[in-house]
């Protein structure tokens, strides 16, 4: 279709070089190992239909990385909100046949209970855990109940009145919603994460993401380029309101909560990781947005790498 479009302008074609999309497509072929990966999430359920596509940039993620591993990543899609209904033994059965568990994106209270125990599932049994935005939230809220004792801990955008705000608001973000400003107020776009040196993250993107023309390298032309001697930086895309409460950091780095990746001056927490864990990664931050057929996700490929026995 380009040839034809780019032959009736009446301009000169460059020379095709689809090498390494050759190569991506041979090792796609090559992926036939099954994983099954539970999606807990709360957009997908319409009626009786899965509306796949409320999270297509996570899928299409999923299915980048499994190239790399030579596995094919089957999704079995879990409503949080019937899982929220479920005792410890029922969630069990639910969730013992998965390979790893993804809880991705979301907004407010609906089916949160559901990912909060998902997240508490995944811990306690050692299965592969990926935390996106809310899904990093909610396992952050899921430790501090469980592990730290912080019983009814929670994230002032379910409960303002929570006794330990563990995830709240950043203080911009509450100026923009007392005036009722939601269109495009959140913290949108790349901004710079310094990886702490030693942790699972690092070696993450030393690992499978060293390119420096990656996206996740690309820094963002409207901000100041972060400069952080002997560590490393990404740029990685954001899309949210709420943040880690650093008054409780002490508190959950004595427990065994790692906070892997922060802003360059430290106050925003962007990764965490659960020490002792196979794999237990949550990001602030969304690196579905940034994987690409040739350039898969490190992030996506390591916790793909995590659930292969």
């Amino acid at each position: 279709l380009a040839s034809k479009v780019i032959k009736k302008l009446g301009l000169k074609a460059k020379k095709k070089d689809l090498k390494k999309w050759r190569q991506m497509l041979k090792q796609a072929k090559m992926a036939k190992k099954k994983v099954i990966i539970g999606m807990v999430g709360k957009y997908q359920k319409t009626g009786d239909y899965t509306l796949e596509d409320s999270y297509v940039c996570v899928v299409e993620a999923l299915k980048q990385a499994g190239w790399v591993n030579r596995v094919c990543p089957k999704l079995v899609w879990i409503d949080s909100e019937e899982l929220e209904k479920m005792n410890k033994v029922e969630i069990k059965e639910s969730l013992a046949k998965l390979d790893g568990i993804v809880v991705p994106q979301g907004w407010g209270s609906r089916g949160a209970e559901g990912k909060i125990k998902a997240a508490q599932y995944a811990r306690e049994n050692k299965v592969p855990y990926l935390g996106l935005c809310f899904g990093m939230q909610m396992a952050t809220i899921e430790f501090a109940r469980n592990v730290i004792g912080l019983k009814g801990a929670n994230t002032t955008e379910i409960n303002p009145k929570t006794s330990y705000p563990v995830i709240h608001i950043m203080p911009q973000q509450k100026e923009y919603l007392a005036k009722r400003q939601y269109g495009a107020t959140t913290r949108l776009g790349a901004w710079p994460c310094v990886i702490k040196k030693g942790t699972k993250l690092e070696s993450i993107y030393e690992k499978h993401g060293k390119n420096k023309k990656s996206p996740w390298f690309e820094s963002n032309p409207l901000q100041p380029k972060s400069k952080s001697k002997n560590r490393l930086v990404v740029y990685e895309r954001h899309r949210h309101r709420y943040e880690f409460n650093n008054k409780y950091r002490k508190k959950f780095e004595n427990s065994g909560f790692v906070i892997s990746g922060t802003s360059p001056d430290g106050k925003l927490v962007e990764a965490i990781e659960l020490r002792g864990h196979p794999f237990f990664v949550g990001t602030q931050f969304h690196p579905e947005y940034e994987s690409r057929p040739l350039t898969p996700h490190p992030i996506f490929v390591s916790f793909l790498k995590s659930t292969i026995s």
